[in-house]
């Protein structure tokens, strides 16, 4: 591109000549961001609404074949033309329960008119009634306060909470609901089959207790309704001397301490980015400049954010964090070229004009590039789209606001702040001391195309080779100090089992929530569960390491399903995964039963489990056998633990999936087991022994793991697309674009070696890494071979061009380079709550700079030569052949 279209699209030089304009708009935007950062909300992960409605339906019908037959069959064939929606069915004799689950991000209102609409037109039996709730997953529990005295009967608590405590909390912004727990003895139970307050009895610490939860809306924080309630629940104390206020469970305090950790991480990413740009430049004014572009710019983001209405939640400070390194280079390189030519005798403001005239078109492509490279991941599909959706958009407009801080305000503060001064031995950056040898190196390159070409051959080889050994996996297991515990117990397959548990619970002492219990079959199993929960807690609580247990007995309704909540000391000496290896070891076998030590939901969407396989068919005997022979066949596998079945034709009710029969197999993982390692092998074994009738699906974790490297193979697809795009709109031909296409496999080698001497997962995680130096690696790229065809342009050979760039290049790529890499050391090292998320990403990002960099300061020069030989010689023969 001619210099005269260089100028005319710098827009420094508009911001120079209204310096005080460009200053006022800048205190003017930090003003604003400060009130917009105030706004935002701390939170562990992003709101993504995942909305499901229930359809329970009823008729008098004795068999559960019947009910699937009369009931199940015409509600889902009623709903199957429903689209972005999958359906979930249980059937028992008389009574079937459906979700219909939609997609995530979609309106919950607007969903359940669908829904009743669609159910019009079911043919039902005469009798049947349907009911439908609406539910979102995001609607969770913020925080649950257990209720006990040591002088009130549980009558007077449960009238108490109901008449005081529920009512206060109910008040408060954000709150959903309030729901009593453990109140099961004091109220009919068919009388109150709702699913959002199923009946329960519980414990906390091996005391009776009563329980009230607290559910934020879908659009509530966690961390703001957990400190109302808190706040609440002081001033309720005050009031009732006599009625102990414990929390029982709460996942704020997580939320709060992962929060603040990686804004730690964040601030010692600033702090290290500044801190090595001195040694560098060896010029305070300079350093300085390019700091206050790091606040300027985030400032600038927080506005975007609060706008779109994106929370500070982990994803999006690791975004933040990310960016620091971008925002540093931008500004590096144009303060960096601004100084040069103020200390070649030029003054501040011509410096300003000509350095920005000459960096403004490499820092504006390639900051747009990188933009490019990241827009795509807000545009992801499906649940891992909405997921991803505010970092994409955070760390885009991140990278677009650095670019305009770059292009106006460093310029401006350079051309006030810089004073010219003489270099010297002494003053000689350090920098400097390696372009004679990085320049030997290069001429050497240049003279040995074909080994440098080889050599970089060998390193994306070694790189892929090196993938089958780093574990694969979705989301990084998290040291959270929580986990729960969950239990089933076998259901009666005939009525004497009920009458003669019945039989043996009247003539025992009954717990103290118990007196009063009518004896209906439900109540029968409620009591059964609860005395189950109860061994199982001692169990629980004799392990050193355990602060608290919480159990719900009737868990999600269900009077066969259990839950311990476990709470882990602070000051203990194992990991969360160590305690539960211990604690799954010392649980005994539930007969007919299963018991399964589960880690916290990563992200609420109703899968409660790492691995999930749905055997569908309609032949239920087929369907069972194979559920069996599978279930032996994985017990083989090391790493999965918890393996259970779900339904079987012997349990009086049957289960559903998309209108088909369903068993669902599920497993939790052992300590450093991957979930795509043995997804793969499960599938393995799964496809050997299926019979042809019977079909399967993978679902939970293990089926985000196998969607995830796809959705970001099209998003990287699409993002590269961008990109050389935009090059050759920069440099009005594809050689650069190509360049920069072939050079970007160099980062894999040391990204793939880095995660697996760590042994951090290559998931969802590390794939934010890769993407990122692939941008990086495409901002060093288009800043050699810039300013290689500026030189070119007047008059200096090719060989003489590239060997010039690298000199003057070499310290603003080495600048970068270390400012990043130093910017992840605090996120590297995994200090903090939530340290296991972060980590993988960094640990890429420093592992692939330092061999990315290296190769590309000679293989970037490389390519560009011999691309355009070989486009040179390809026009050649193409005009030989047309003259003859």
């Amino acid at each position: 591109m001619k210099p005269s279209w260089r100028e005319h699209l710098n827009i420094s030089r508009v911001a120079i000549k209204y310096a005080r304009v460009t200053l006022f708009i800048a205190i003017a935007v930090a003003v604003a961001g400060i009130f917009a950062f105030s706004s935002l909300k701390y939170a562990l992960f992003p709101e993504i609404p995942f909305p499901v409605v229930i359809v329970q339906g009823s008729a008098p019908l004795e068999t559960t074949l019947e009910t699937e037959k009369q009931l199940t069959n015409p509600i889902e064939t009623s709903l199957r033309s429903l689209e972005d929606a999958e359906l979930f069915s249980s059937t028992y004799p008389g009574q079937t329960i459906i979700n219909v689950a939609f997609a995530a991000g979609l309106n919950l209102d607007q969903s359940t008119e669908t829904v009743k609409n669609a159910l019009k037109q079911a043919q039902l039996p005469p009798d049947a009634t349907i009911e439908v709730t609406p539910f979102n997953l995001n609607e969770s529990v913020a925080v649950t306060y257990a209720i006990s005295s040591d002088t009130q009967p549980v009558e007077i608590l449960a009238s108490i909470a109901q008449e005081k405590i529920i009512p206060s909390l109910e008040g408060i912004s954000g709150v959903r609901r309030v729901d009593l727990l453990g109140d099961s003895s004091l109220r009919d139970i068919n009388s109150n089959n709702s699913p959002t307050n199923p009946p329960t009895l519980t414990r906390l610490n091996q005391e009776d207790i009563l329980a009230v939860q607290v559910v934020k809306k879908a659009d509530g924080n966690t961390l703001d309704v957990a400190q109302a309630v808190d706040e609440k629940i002081a001033s309720l104390r005050e009031s009732l001397p006599d009625i102990q206020l414990v929390i029982a469970e709460t996942q704020a305090d997580y939320i709060e301490e992962a929060s603040q950790a990686t804004v730690e991480a964040l601030l010692g990413a600033i702090i290290l980015a500044i801190l090595v740009i001195f040694p560098f430049l060896r010029n305070i004014q300079a350093t300085l400049i390019t700091a206050l572009a790091i606040p300027m710019s985030l400032l600038g983001t927080f506005i975007v954010m609060a706008i779109a209405g994106f929370n500070l939640e982990t994803i999006t400070l690791l975004g933040l964090a990310l960016v620091i390194g971008i925002i540093v280079d931008d500004a590096i390189v144009d303060v960096e070229n601004i100084s040069r030519h103020i200390d070649e005798g030029m003054s501040p403001k011509e410096a300003a004009i000509k350095g920005t005239d000459e960096i403004g078109l490499t820092v504006s492509a390639s900051t747009l590039t990188l933009a490019a490279v990241f827009l795509p991941i807000a545009f992801i599909g499906g649940n891992l789209g909405q997921f991803f959706k505010p970092f994409g958009m955070t760390v885009a407009a991140a990278v677009l606001i650095s670019l305009i801080v770059a292009r106006t305000v460093s310029p401006v503060l350079a051309m006030y702040w810089l004073k010219p001064r003489r270099r010297n031995a002494e003053n000689q950056p350090k920098a400097f001391i390696l372009a004679p040898i990085y320049r030997r190196i290069l001429n050497w390159s240049l003279s040995h195309r074909k080994a440098v070409i080889g050599i970089a051959l060998i390193s994306f080889v070694v790189g892929l080779g090196l993938i089958p050994f780093i574990p694969q996996g979705f989301v990084p297991k998290l040291d959270r100090g929580e986990f729960n515990v969950i239990y089933t117990l076998p259901n009666p397959k005939i009525p004497n089992r009920l009458k003669a548990a019945q039989e043996r619970i009247s003539q025992e002492e009954s717990p103290s929530l118990f007196q009063g219990l009518m004896e209906s079959p439900e109540r029968i199993l409620l009591s059964r569960n609860y005395r189950v929960g109860s061994k199982l807690e001692g169990i629980v609580l004799e392990d050193p390491n355990v602060e608290s247990a919480y159990t719900i007995a009737g868990y999600q309704g269900n009077p066969l399903k259990g839950r311990i909540y476990v709470q882990l000391k602070d000051n203990r000496t194992l990991t969360t995964s160590q305690v539960q290896e211990e604690i799954r070891e010392n649980l005994p076998k539930l007969k007919g039963g299963s018991i399964s030590v589960e880690d916290i939901l990563f992200i609420e969407t109703g899968d409660d489990s790492p691995l999930k396989i749905a055997l569908l068919s309609n032949n239920l005997e087929s369907l069972e056998t194979t559920a069996k022979q599978l279930k032996d066949r994985l017990e083989t596998i090391p790493g999965l633990v918890d393996i259970k079945l779900s339904a079987s034709v012997e349990s009086s009710f049957i289960e559903h999936f998309q209108q088909q029969r369903v068993i669902y197999l599920t497993s939790n993982l052992s300590q450093g087991t991957g979930l795509g390692d043995v997804t793969k092998k499960v599938i393995s074994i799964t496809e050997e022994i299926l019979p042809n009738d019977v079909t399967f699906d993978i679902q939970g974790a293990s089926a985000q793991v196998r969607s995830i490297f796809k959705e970001f193979a099209i998003a990287l697809f699409f993002a590269i697309l961008s990109m050389m795009v935009i090059l050759y709109i920069t440099f009005g031909r594809f050689l650069e674009s190509f360049v920069v296409l072939l050079s970007l496999p160099l980062s894999i080698v040391g990204a793939m070696f880095a995660l697996l001497i760590t042994q951090s997962d290559f998931g969802m995680i590390s794939l934010i890494g890769l993407i990122f130096l692939l941008g990086l690696l495409d901002k060093n790229a288009i800043l050699l071979m810039d300013y290689t065809n500026q030189l070119r342009e007047q008059g200096m050979s090719r060989h003489n061009a590239i060997l010039k760039t690298g000199e003057i290049r070499l310290r603003p790529i080495i600048m970068t380079t270390a400012s990043t890499i130093l910017g992840m050391l605090p996120i590297a090292v995994g200090l903090g709550a939530g340290a296991e998320l972060r980590q993988p990403m960094a640990v890429a990002i420093i592992g692939g700079l330092i061999t990315s960099s290296v190769l590309s300061l000679i293989v970037v020069p490389v390519l560009y030569t011999v691309l355009e030989d070989g486009w040179e010689k390809l026009c050649f023969h193409r005009m030989k052949r047309v003259d003859n």
